[in-house]
């Protein structure tokens, strides 16, 4: 079996038993039962049990894209084009199973903190790619903690309560956050 496979199989299994019982009650060795792995193999694609739900792959993606964003560009303006970039270059995922995650995540306050956690890693991705275009540090922290904010705020009120597809909500976000 592919990581790729091993990795949306622990998925389905963390969707499914979260569920049926809640995802604090559910344990990374059910979760693993159920996908047919070991719970050493659980924690070989993800570090803790709350990442499997808020793991965020596209941080390397995303500081790219923002890298290769026009110089004449300013630091905000290329933050959230380059973050448009980035979607549009990424296969799309299948939006039942995020908004069926995401909505997991909405109503589960230690995944909000685990979420809020996770994005630590995306806003050092985005600081670091706008200070290597020249930005300070403070201001380049500061655009990626708000981008970074404003996106995961809209996905979840997406997940939980707003009609359409995952492209628009994220457009719809990037949108709102580019001044539009």
């Amino acid at each position: 079996m592919s990581k790729a496979d091993t990795r949306r199989r622990l998925l389905a299994a963390a969707l499914e038993l979260s569920a049926s019982k809640g995802f604090d009650a559910t344990t990374a060795a059910e979760i693993a039962a159920r996908a047919g792995v070991s719970e050493m193999t659980f924690f070989r694609h993800f570090p803790t049990k709350a990442a499997v739900l808020v793991d965020d792959p596209y941080d390397p993606l995303i500081a790219d894209a923002i890298a290769r964003r026009p110089a004449e560009e300013g630091p905000w303006q290329a933050t959230v084009r380059g973050i448009a970039d980035a979607w549009q270059a990424v296969e799309q995922p299948d939006a039942a199973a995020v908004r069926e995650r995401l909505a997991i995540v909405a109503s589960t306050p230690s995944l909000r903190s685990a979420l809020a956690e996770g994005s630590a890693a995306t806003v050092g991705a985005i600081r670091e790619a706008l200070e290597r275009r020249g930005v300070v540090r403070h201001e380049a922290s500061v655009i990626a903690a708000s981008v970074v904010a404003g996106l995961n705020e809209a996905l979840l009120l997406w997940a939980s309560s707003q009609p359409g597809d995952l492209d628009d909500a994220i457009h719809d976000a990037l949108d709102v956050l580019g001044g539009r």
